[in-house]
C-alpha cells in the first residue's frame, strides 16, 4: 500500500513572553497508509489534537518532514496549504463549524470551489444517504445535533479528499448518537478508502477502529514527562 503520511523527527514547541520554551510534541517517525483507519487517544494535553492539525496543516510543526500525499507540508507557504488543504483533506470538528445564517446545503457547497449540477445531484444523494431527506433546506438551528454532524460529514466529504481528519466528533454528542455516526463515517472511509484519523477520549469510540494510537506512549515529549 502507499503511504499517504509519513512524519519524521516531527517536534512541536512554543515560546512564551517570557522566552521560555515549552515542548508539547515529539514524534520519532509515523508512516500511515492509503485507506488505514486511526483513532488517536489519551488523556487531554497528550498531543492528539496537536499531532492532528499538523498532519492537517493547520498548525505548523516546529521542525521535522510531515509528507502527506506526496506534499511536504512543511515547505509550503500558509496560503499554498489552505489550497492543499481544500483540495486534498476533509475535516470534522465536535462542535460542527456550521454557519446559522446558511442552510444545510449552502453549508455544504462551502466546500467546493464551483458548485455545479453535478456536484448538486451528489449532495442530494449524500444528504439522502445519511438520512437527511427533506433537511437540505433546513437552517442549523432547525436540525437535531446529530443531523448537524451528518452534514459536516457531508461537507467534509463532499470534495472526496483522500484523506479525513476529525477532532472528537462524537465529543458534544449522546451514546446513541455518536454510535450511529462513528458507525456511518467508518463505514464510508472503508467502502471508498479514505484514510481517517480520528482524535477522540471515549474508548468505546477508539475500540470501534482497527489501529489505534496511544499518545501517551507515541508521543515522545509526553515519555519524558514533559505535558502540553
Amino acid at each position: 500500500m502507499n503511504e499517504i503520511i509519513t512524519l519524521s523527527d516531527v517536534k512541536k514547541s512554543y515560546t512564551d513572553s517570557n522566552h521560555e520554551v515549552t515542548n508539547v510534541l515529539h514524534v520519532e517517525e509515523m508512516r500511515i497508509h492509503k485507506g488505514e483507519q486511526f483513532s488517536l487517544t489519551g488523556p487531554s494535553g497528550c498531543g492528539k489534537s496537536t499531532l492532528l492539525h499538523i498532519i492537517g496543516g493547520v498548525l505548523e510543526a516546529s521542525s521535522g518532514e510531515v509528507i502527506v500525499h506526496g506534499t511536504h507540508l512543511e515547505k509550503l507557504s500558509m496560503q499554498q496549504k489552505d489550497a492543499f488543504r481544500a483540495n486534498n483533506i476533509g475535516y470534522v470538528f465536535q462542535d460542527f463549524h456550521l454557519i446559522p445564517s446558511l442552510t444545510a446545503t449552502e453549508n455544504v457547497q462551502l466546500a467546493l470551489n464551483k458548485p455545479s449540477a453535478a456536484s448538486l445531484k451528489s449532495i442530494g444523494e449524500w444528504f439522502h444517504r445519511v438520512d437527511l431527506s427533506g433537511k437540505q433546506t433546513a437552517y442549523p438551528h432547525e436540525l437535531s445535533r446529530g443531523q448537524q454532524q451528518r452534514v459536516a460529514f457531508i461537507r467534509a466529504l463532499i470534495h472526496q479528499p483522500k484523506l479525513l481528519l476529525a477532532d472528537e466528533p462524537t465529543g458534544s454528542l449522546d451514546v446513541k448518537t455518536a454510535s450511529d455516526i462513528m458507525e456511518l463515517l467508518l463505514h464510508v472511509c472503508i467502502e471508498q478508502q479514505i484514510t481517517l484519523l480520528c482524535v477522540t477520549h471515549d474508548m468505546a469510540v477508539a475500540s470501534r477502529f482497527p489501529h489505534t494510537i496511544e499518545m501517551q506512549q507515541f508521543n515522545r515529549t509526553m515519555q519524558q514527562g514533559v505535558y502540553e
